[in-house]
């Protein structure tokens, strides 16, 4: 479901936008994601409305569909909450650093 959301929305905003030279409709997702996944996260957290399998169905199954960017910025957010701050610091470091070092790779490999 998660999957399915992400590519009608994204197609949504990139149609809407007629945007070719940004990724409109992948940030849209994102920032959507990410929203989404604070507000469950903290709902969980503070009301205690969710049970564990209704967590893990919500924020790992749906979200994780729809965006693994928002795991990643609630991570990342979790470890500055927790005051592991040069954890979070490295967590966005190698998650972009090595993420763009893997396609770079990846895209070599298969050209070769």
């Amino acid at each position: 479901m998660g999957s399915v959301a992400r590519f009608w929305l994204g197609g949504v905003v990139t149609r809407a936008t007629a945007s070719d030279r940004f990724p409109l409709g992948t940030l849209t997702v994102n920032i959507v994601g990410c929203l989404a996944m604070g507000l469950l996260a903290g709902l969980a957290e503070r009301r205690h409305i969710f049970d564990a399998h209704a967590r893990l169905f919500l924020l790992t199954g749906l979200l994780g569909g729809f965006t693994t960017f928002s795991a990643f910025a609630y991570e990342s957010w979790f470890l500055g909450r927790e005051r592991m701050v040069l954890a979070a610091f490295a967590n966005v470091l190698l998650q972009c650093a090595l993420g763009l070092g893997a396609v770079w790779l990846g895209h070599w490999i298969g050209t070769r």
